[in-house]
């Protein structure tokens, strides 16, 4: 993924909030990003699979990232597999640190490189863009936070899952004009609705 020859990289620069320029609601009001606010990892990555799916199926050009592998009982958080929308690579998110390893374990070259993948995707046309998780490296203004400013700069609906923990910071990246949504595929397709009038 991102190690590898071939893959660029997005410049880095300091992010603003996307309400700062960025098209986070139309002009009717309805808001372009959607979140899931849970602390379940499980139920949300079922919910954003299916949804991704089922919006392909109805001819929808979705992109973005979900999570195809869930970490096993006992193992780290990071240790997963994710996939790019619509139908890019699979990898893994965890670097092999061994046993007893303290240190963060995700590996930032492959990150690096989905969001590479994920933002061409994007600037060549979508109709929503799915990421897993809205988690530490988006907060920081890293990650996927300057593709998520992209898709709504060119009216393209975001929607993610945000954990507690990274609540607030999301709330100050969005600017006050997120839409929270339930965890359910319907109530999702009714805001995407919405947010694509």
């Amino acid at each position: 993924m991102g190690g590898k020859a071939g893959v660029r990289r997005p410049r880095r620069r300091p992010l603003h909030p996307p309400g700062v320029g960025g098209k986070v609601a139309d002009m009717t009001g309805n808001s372009m990003l959607g979140y899931i606010h849970s602390a379940d990892r499980g139920v949300p990555n079922a919910v954003l699979a299916d949804l991704a799916a089922r919006l392909q199926a109805r001819g929808l050009r979705v992109v973005g990232l979900v999570q195809v592998r869930a970490p096993e009982d006992g193992a780290h958080p990071c240790d997963m597999d994710l996939h790019c929308l619509p139908d890019g690579p699979t990898f893994p998110i965890a670097q092999k640190l061994g046993r007893g390893s303290r240190g963060c374990r995700m590996d930032l070259d492959a990150l690096e490189g989905g969001v590479a993948y994920v933002t061409d995707q994007v600037r060549g046309g979508a109709d929503i863009f799915i990421l897993n998780k809205f988690g530490a490296q988006e907060a920081q203004g890293r990650g996927f936070a300057e593709t998520i400013a992209l898709a709504l700069d060119r009216g393209v609906p975001v929607l993610t899952v945000v954990n507690p923990l990274n609540l607030d910071a999301f709330r100050a990246f969005a600017g006050g004009v997120e839409t929270e949504v339930e965890a359910e595929v319907t109530a999702i397709e009714a805001w995407l609705d919405q947010a694509a009038r």
